[in-house]
């Protein structure tokens, strides 16, 4: 990958991974012109762009278009730590955050902006000297989207069973987001990345029933029942609540569910955004899945020209691309059940396997 052209030399790669980080990146560049505001007073659809429309007060007036925020260097820490100590080191991640918040590691310029309140206060105990298991807010108050918006790239590079992935998604949570429903959420959103990236039919209910086969054969018997209740309350949500666009960790799943309707990588950061608030987050959650669904090639070349950052995330991209893509286990060694509670080792995966090999 050479750096003449910024991310635009990325055209033609045809790994999905790839693809999931950097839209991730450019959904959460594209919203942070447009974060605080409701979605009434967002512009119309078709002047949604990294630089908004004339008149339009932006939340955050000296960031320079095409600059992501808070959403992309976390993720980016998490995918530094990933690849460079090649495993998932919790603690080796807590300090790359405390690097990002205190340094501007991994942040565009060096400026940190838009770090969450529930995020600050975690790491001002990860500061003071408290484990990156304790650190983060345990209160249901404490569910805000912050460690869901990060958890993409933990999706992407893991090797292991979809168990393993579940076990990881809850423990990068818990330095700033440790309630289990922030846990669920991250969980999920794990599996249904992995769903993109193997292009099965219906990402979302394969990710549902998947997580559920999981929590009930988790070791920890008090947990499963926890981890099932608040799957119980994440699905209530999805089925009945009205997307908003907030920071709530559900609201931000049921949103970027719903803009992932749209059929172009374009519509979905758009429709994520129309929604108002939270609209880095959303969009950086939203549009991580739709960079695995259409590609590198699917994101508007402008969007592209106009991310920065390119310099800080060109190595990490190339050392993803490198590695294998994850396969489905048809095995999972916990034996547990899979689509429609199906046995995991009865699931034909050889159909996804050959989409996935035609999209190549």
């Amino acid at each position: 990958m050479g750096n003449d052209n910024g991310f635009l030399s990325l055209a033609g790669c045809d790994d999905e991974r790839v693809g999931g980080i950097v839209g991730l990146l450019v959904g959460d560049a594209l919203g942070v012109s447009f974060e605080f505001h409701n979605a009434a007073s967002i512009p119309a659809r078709e002047l949604i762009e990294m630089t908004p429309p004339p008149g339009f007060q932006t939340a955050h007036s000296g960031v320079s278009p095409g600059t992501w925020s808070d959403d992309g260097s976390q993720a980016i820490c998490l995918l530094a730590s990933l690849l460079q100590c090649g495993r998932f080191s919790l603690s080796d991640f807590a300090q790359r955050l405390l690097q990002w918040a205190d340094e501007g590691y991994m942040a565009v310029d060096g400026d940190v902006f838009d770090i969450g309140i529930q995020t600050s206060r975690a790491l001002q105990r990860l500061r003071e000297g408290k484990s990156p298991r304790e650190s983060g807010g345990s209160g249901e108050r404490d569910n805000g989207n912050g460690s869901l918006m990060r958890v993409l790239p933990l999706a992407l590079w893991h090797p292991g069973s979809d168990r393993a992935v579940v076990g990881a998604a809850h423990v990068q949570s818990l330095p700033t987001h440790a309630h289990p429903r922030s846990q669920v959420a991250c969980a999920i959103y794990s599996l249904v990345a992995r769903a993109y990236l193997w292009k099965l039919d219906d990402p979302w209910t394969w990710a549902d029933a998947r997580l559920q086969a999981v929590y009930e054969q988790w070791a920890d018997e008090a947990s499963a029942r926890t981890f099932l209740a608040e799957l119980d309350v994440l699905r209530q949500f999805l089925k009945t609540e009205t997307p908003r666009g907030t920071g709530y960790v559900l609201d931000t799943l049921l949103t970027a569910k719903t803009a992932l309707e749209e059929g172009t990588f374009q519509g979905v950061a758009r429709a994520a955004i129309q929604f108002g608030n939270d609209t880095d987050s959303t969009a950086a959650v939203a549009c991580g899945l739709a960079g695995l669904s259409f590609g590198i090639d699917g994101i508007p070349t402008r969007w592209l020209d106009q991310l920065r950052g390119f310099d800080l995330i060109e190595s990490l991209l190339d050392m993803l691309a490198k590695r294998p893509t994850p396969e489905p286990f048809e095995d999972d060694e916990w034996g547990g059940g899979g689509v429609d509670g199906m046995p995991s080792v009865l699931i034909d995966w050889s159909e996804a396997r050959e989409r996935r090999r035609r999209a190549r």
